[in-house]
């Protein structure tokens, strides 16, 4: 048996279907529905159960569950506004704690979801090396809490026996429910579509122009390609960045969109809100010279590909 936590959510449900389309079946799918459409992204897969996640401990405690041959946590907290803090740790940390240790005692392969937010402002650089993660100052809660499960992981010396990847900016199908965690492509698509403009925040460091701000997007299909190779592999272990390795501005993605829809570009520079200016990255680019080093050749798609690719969906708000 497969547990895939955040079965449901965007990562998790792209990721179900790749296991399906392998031929793979025997999951656990765990998460959390709410009141949101996220339930649209299990329609149509293929699973042997699926438990909620706040139930999910306590079958573990009383030994409820077969003993899994692997476990995919990818569910979390990926708010980067909330400021909650002790939900993040009981909900980012103490539960990633608490599946891990099962995967151990059950000798069942561990693969977890990091993030590219426990760079901070990239003060550090962006490389995964292991003696760089003690170095890093993340920007807000949702980047602590997984820089602080990588700490557990390199502190108690599991590297051997996890394989944890730090995302980097992700967009593609079945983001529709995240609402304000929608990429950029997601969330402006309607205007671009319809009004033939799009919106994007001012700069206000001098060495990079209004929607000169760089992130390393990448899109989920090459994600969860990845992802399955090192799945594939278990002997694999360690964290590592997944990115492209190429950081692109706001007004490339922006570019990008309008052509893949036709559009003449039109873009609208705004002021970015207060509380957010603090806690805002204005460069990322993953070093991926350790997932090379891993043996994967996997090749990323461009940027302009991808965004063309994803229109598809969008169009029509289909689901992978």
């Amino acid at each position: 048996m497969i547990v895939l936590t955040g079965g449901a959510g965007f990562i998790g449900s792209c990721f179900l279907r790749k296991l399906n389309q392998e031929g793979i079946e025997d999951i656990l799918v765990v998460d959390q529905l709410e009141n949101d459409e996220k339930w649209k992204n299990l329609v149509g897969k293929k699973f042997r159960d699926y438990v909620q996640k706040d139930d999910l401990l306590g079958l573990v405690e009383k030994n409820k569950l077969p003993r899994p041959k692997s476990i995919v946590h990818i569910g979390a907290c990926s708010s980067t506004t909330l400021i909650d803090a002790d939900y993040f740790i009981k909900n980012n940390f103490e539960y990633s704690k608490t599946l891990a240790k099962w995967a151990f005692l059950s000798k069942a392969h561990f693969m977890y979801a990091s993030s590219a937010a426990t760079y901070g402002a990239g003060d550090e650089g962006y490389s995964d090396e292991n003696e760089t993660t003690y170095t890093l100052r993340p920007l807000n809660m949702y980047g602590y809490s997984k820089q602080l499960f990588d700490l557990w992981v390199l502190s108690n010396g599991y590297e051997k026996m996890v394989t944890g990847f730090k995302f980097f900016n992700v967009f593609g199908p079945n983001e529709y429910h995240k609402g304000d965690m929608m990429s950029v492509i997601c969330k402006n698509f309607k205007d671009v579509s319809e009004k033939g403009k799009i919106r994007l925040f001012k700069s206000y460091r001098k060495e990079y122009s209004d929607g000169g701000q760089k992130r390393d997007f990448v899109y989920v299909k090459d994600v969860v390609d990845v992802m399955y190779d090192f799945f594939r592999d278990p002997s694999r272990k360690g964290i590592y960045n997944l990115g492209t390795g190429e950081a692109r501005s706001w007004n490339d993605l922006a570019q990008a969109m309008f052509a893949a829809l036709g559009k003449k570009p039109n873009i609208e520079y705004i002021e970015m809100p207060e509380s957010l200016k603090p806690k805002y990255q204005y460069y990322t680019q993953a070093d991926m010279s350790k997932l090379r080093r891993a043996g994967c050749s996997h090749k990323f798609m461009p940027l302009e590909k991808a965004i063309k690719d994803y229109t598809t969906y969008l169009l029509e708000q289909k689901y992978l």
